[in-house]
């Protein structure tokens, strides 16, 4: 059977890719530590599949056709068609690993959760920013869309339900493979709205000490009642929560935070105690 060989969360943003030099020297420095320090985990862990959750940004789906979940279960996957990305981003195309991502299907209709399905998925900025800037080797990805973009959302249980069934998609997975999970996105900010370039600092650290300090059920409540009040980018945090719950709730350890202005996103770097990364 699959072993589940690493749980990761990183946030992201365009301006990342999009304005890197207009970062500050001290901010690079911190966030270049922080996404390198994930890369090497990540890499250490000899990942044969990578599992990662994030948003889509108006580039598979639109509100005309908007599912709440959606898997990719392509042989391939198209890489990011921004053209602010494509300049940076070495490949048009990224591995799929679609034995894995139909296993997870499987196991998501059996265990009551009705996800869509994509077999050619683009993805975006969300999926691709944490392989680029952490420099993650190529490796074959699953990538799974939670909406986080335009309500209704899935709730905060909810998506901490999908973690702890993904985490048994992977065990029971047929076969000897090693297979991580990276939540993207979060933490505070808004994209659009009239707070944009503010960050919420003091509910970052809350929310990352309650991730710290496993409890589940506190953390559901704490974001089920906050998340609506830290701006619409703040919604992604759903997918660390899916991640958490892919961890069987335990304490995660930070491996970064800063509060970037010039990048208009709490950045939060984080891996969960499972006791098998390098």
């Amino acid at each position: 059977m699959a072993e589940l060989a690493g749980v990761y969360a990183a946030s992201h943003g365009p301006l990342i890719i999009r304005k890197w030099r207009s970062v500050t020297p001290g901010h690079q420095q911190a966030l270049g530590s922080a996404f390198a320090e994930l890369g090497r985990r990540i890499n250490a862990a000899r990942i044969d599949a990578l599992v990662i959750i994030s948003p889509d940004h108006w580039v598979n789906f639109f509100i005309d056709n908007l599912p709440t979940i959606c898997i990719g279960v392509g042989d391939t996957h198209g890489g990011p068609n921004e053209p602010w990305m494509m300049e940076e981003f070495p490949h048009r195309t990224l591995p799929g690993h679609p034995q894995l991502a139909r296993h997870i299907l499987d196991t998501a209709l059996e265990s009551g959760f009705e996800p869509s399905v994509s077999h050619r998925m683009i993805l975006d900025h969300g999926f691709c920013i944490p392989l680029l800037k952490a420099g993650i080797a190529p490796l074959p990805i699953v990538p799974i869309v939670f909406n986080d973009i335009e309500p209704p959302f899935p709730t905060v249980a909810r998506c901490y339900a999908w973690g702890e069934m993904l985490a048994r998609a992977i065990v029971s997975m047929p076969g000897d493979m090693r297979v991580g999970v990276l939540g993207s996105g979060g933490l505070s900010h808004s994209v659009g709205e009239a707070t944009m370039g503010l960050i919420e600092e003091e509910f970052d650290r809350e929310c990352l000490a309650h991730f710290q300090r496993g409890d589940p059920a506190g953390l559901c409540a704490f974001l089920s009642q906050r998340l609506p009040l830290v701006g619409n980018g703040a919604s992604e945090i759903r997918n660390w929560v899916a991640a958490h719950g892919v961890a069987g709730g335990r304490g995660f350890e930070l491996i970064g935070y800063s509060a970037v202005p010039e990048v208009i996103v709490g950045c939060g770097f984080a891996a969960w105690n499972l006791g098998t990364h390098g």
